[in-house]
């Protein structure tokens, strides 16, 4: 058979459905929905050029790329081009396909810096420096199973703190965007981010279909949010913290764990029976909150870079 590169068609639930299918299976720690693969193509920022490529065998989606330039990164150049095959059609040439397509098109934008999260694992490595690319900063997936686990008890929640949820800020979301912004560009990795369009926020992470408001956790002090901890959900039983964090004057109170547990037992309550996160190798507050929080190792994604001539 064939393959073929194309463009995803987002209105077509064929389109979506395959290509959220092959990311669950390639990529079974995070989540993924048509609602949200829709909404990534059709929501992300004019200046990203953001596109989703498909690889199709007979008329079946079996590979996937998402490319894009890191136009809110604060060095220009940028950019990311993320592939992933379905585990049982590896082999035919989509991978090499969907790679080729995707720095073509970047290159022509001016891209200089491609970057890739690859899984690390024998098959994935190899492809990834076959076609040139290079490890970097590794990051861990981390499971916690939500039905059978035991979660630390709640402590007392400090004085002067308040805990809400994202949807008691459904009127004027603006105060997390300004926190949201705050922690990004503190978090540690290859690619410094700079959020300042609040517009922009409001449309691709606001509204993004698997952010859910009354799981997400948000400390607040006179007022003000001062730290969270952002819930996705996939709208049945699996459950991702997206982001945690805390504003700079109000870090090493404890005050992004308290959140995060606090999001975590609203889950467990909600039927949620599995939760997963991501952390950065190098962020070791996160890292130490979520083994307190009893989250075990499932896999690690190793961020790869090629520079384009």
């Amino acid at each position: 058979m064939t393959v073929l590169v194309r463009d995803l068609r987002p209105d077509v639930p064929a389109d979506t459905e395959g290509f959220a299918r092959v990311r669950r299976l390639a990529l079974p720690y995070i989540l993924f929905t048509p609602a949200s693969v829709r909404h990534v193509l059709t929501r992300s920022h004019p200046d990203a050029r953001f596109r989703s490529l498909v690889a199709e065998e007979d008329g079946e989606v079996i590979g996937t790329a998402q490319v894009a330039l890191a136009h809110d990164s604060t060095e220009p150049g940028q950019a990311y081009v993320n592939v992933h095959v379905r585990p049982d059609r590896t082999g035919r040439g989509a991978g090499r396909l969907l790679v080729a397509a995707a720095e073509e098109y970047l290159g022509s934008l001016g891209a200089t810096r491609l970057y890739s999260w690859v899984l690390d694992e024998p098959a994935n490595v190899r492809f990834a420096e076959r076609h040139g690319y290079r490890p970097g900063r590794p990051a861990r997936f981390l499971r916690l199973d939500l039905a059978g686990g035991t979660l630390p008890p709640l402590p007392d929640t400090p004085p002067g703190v308040e805990l809400r949820t994202a949807a008691d800020f459904a009127a004027d979301p603006r105060p997390l965007f300004e926190l949201d912004a705050e922690s990004v560009a503190d978090e540690p990795g290859e690619v410094t981010l700079a959020y300042s369009d609040y517009e922009a926020w409001l449309e691709e992470t606001w509204e993004h279909p698997l952010l859910d408001l009354e799981l997400t956790v948000v400390a607040v002090t006179d007022g003000r949010p001062v730290a969270f901890s952002v819930a996705y959900t996939d709208g049945h039983s699996r459950y991702f913290t997206a982001m945690t964090g805390t504003s700079r004057a109000y870090r090493g109170r404890g005050l992004a764990k308290l959140a995060k547990l606090h999001s975590l037992y609203r889950a467990r309550a909600t039927g949620h029976i599995e939760a997963f996160t991501g952390n950065d190798a190098g962020n070791g507050p996160m890292i130490a909150i979520n083994t307190w929080l009893g989250y075990e190792f499932c896999a690690t994604e190793v961020r790869y870079a090629r520079e384009l001539d």
